[in-house]
């Protein structure tokens, strides 16, 4: 699914303020409210927006570290692995990848020695061949979306203007 100039404006306004209400947006975007819920209610029955929960910091929580694992999976167990790893509060996101390996987590712990502690857990299970894991010195570029709404929702020729 597309989306359009209106779609991503919709978007923007949202990361940039996420408990504006449909009023107000529909106002700052000079379309009906109508409008603007009907296109809200679309982009997240599409799956477009999954959630408007607040984005919090495991920094902040006290995980000040943060590494990836590279796992390699022992055939036929990758369900298993994934039931096991949901269980690991410390795994904040799992992805199966293609590659020299076949899983791919970012964890966080408290200190380094605490990540020993969550790689134990995480590899300790015998689904779970082999771990690499590379511990993240700096993240200079956060995860971040907008610049693809963006890019998404300009018409084919590159000319859709944003107001800034």
């Amino acid at each position: 699914m597309g989306i359009d100039q209106l779609d991503g404006r919709i978007i923007v306004l949202l990361a940039e303020e996420p408990r504006i209400g449909v009023l107000e947006m529909s106002r700052r975007l000079g379309v009906a409210r109508g409008t603007a819920q009907a296109r809200l209610d679309r982009l997240q029955s599409n799956g477009v927006i999954r959630g408007f929960g607040p984005q919090v910091d495991p920094a902040a929580l006290g995980y000040p570290v943060t590494a990836f694992a590279t796992l390699e999976i022992r055939q036929g167990q990758g369900t298993d692995v994934r039931a096991h790893l949901a269980t690991v509060p410390e795994v904040l996101e799992l992805h199966t990848t293609t590659g020299s390996g076949d899983m791919l987590c970012r964890l966080v712990a408290r200190s380094n020695a605490d990540l020993q502690r969550v790689i134990d857990r995480v590899v300790g299970f015998d689904g779970i061949v082999r771990a690499a894991t590379a511990i993240v010195m700096e993240n200079p570029v956060p995860l971040r979306v907008i610049p693809l709404v963006r890019q998404a929702a300009e018409d084919p020729e590159g000319t859709t203007t944003w107001p800034t």
